[in-house]
């Protein structure tokens, strides 16, 4: 055990937020590239990954969707994030000094009236932690970043305006994931089951292969797909129930699910994260 957790971003970013949410007793690493995460846990480099796989304002995170399959990491926990932005700037500097703020373009987009309010100009940035380390190098003091809390506190910067963003149900879920399965457990919350399949070349396969779920009482919260390869006839599906395989209704339509398809793949059966409700 390395005692750590691999995220993408910078220091101070809600990936960062995110594994101090969930696992604050593990050493957070910062990596490039969501690639590099799973790297970092395949290699033994770090003990879990933190992997952010939708937004509620922004939808799903394609790279995540195509890493998964061929990562070779099971899914252990889910998390949610509520994305509050707040504004950073250098010590000392007030909200009426401020004449631009930097971040990343989908935060900037979530500001608007505050902004415009306060006659704030937008500047793109690469991130939204990086902008904080930014603005906290640059000592320009009219510049302010928007990013979280955490990332003032790793950049030294004050927050001189929390949460404010234009809707305040901005809220991104992640995925921990890690080498080993994890199948015994047991959730307060009631459980999760994320799977991947493709369905066999059949008239009306997908029909057919959705209806055990349904005859058995088995919620299916998401199914979205996505072509494999680049081809037009070989779709792949991602989904997530709720439930465990060892129920006996789960069981069911997983066995039902498997005569229709031609390839399916646990990815993850973990406890349903109490946000989740």
């Amino acid at each position: 055990m390395t005692g750590k957790i691999a995220f993408q971003g910078e220091p101070g970013a809600y990936s960062h937020e995110a594994c101090r949410l969930k696992h604050p007793e593990l050493a957070a690493v910062p990596c490039r590239t969501f690639e590099d995460v799973i790297e970092m846990v395949r290699s033994h480099d770090a003990d879990l990954a933190m992997l952010p796989i939708e937004n509620s304002t922004f939808g799903r995170v394609a790279d995540i969707h195509h890493l998964l399959p061929d990562s070779g990491l099971h899914i252990l926990d889910e998390a949610f994030v509520r994305v509050h932005i707040n504004l950073l700037a250098l010590p000392g500097v007030k909200l009426s000094e401020i004449t631009h703020a930097k971040s990343h373009t989908m935060l900037l987009g979530q500001c608007r009236s505050f902004l415009k309010t306060h006659g704030i100009h937008r500047v793109k940035g690469a991130d939204t932690a990086g902008s904080a380390r930014e603005v906290a190098e640059s000592g320009v003091a009219t510049m302010a970043a928007l990013a979280s809390e955490l990332a003032g506190e790793i950049y030294g910067l004050d927050v001189l305006a929390r949460h404010i963003e234009d809707h305040g149900t901005n809220t991104t879920r992640f995925l921990v994931m890690g080498r080993e399965a994890n199948e015994t457990r047991r959730g307060d919350h009631g459980m999760m089951t994320s799977f991947l399949f493709r369905v066999r070349n059949i008239p009306a396969a997908l029909y057919k292969a959705m209806g055990g779920f349904a005859t058995n009482g088995v919620n299916m919260v998401k199914l979205e797909s996505y072509m494999v390869d680049g081809s037009f006839t070989a779709t792949q599906f991602f989904a997530e129930i709720e439930g465990h395989p060892d129920d006996d209704n789960v069981a069911l339509a997983l066995e039902e699910l498997r005569y229709f398809t031609s390839y399916l793949r646990i990815l993850g059966t973990y406890p349903a994260d109490p946000a989740r409700r």
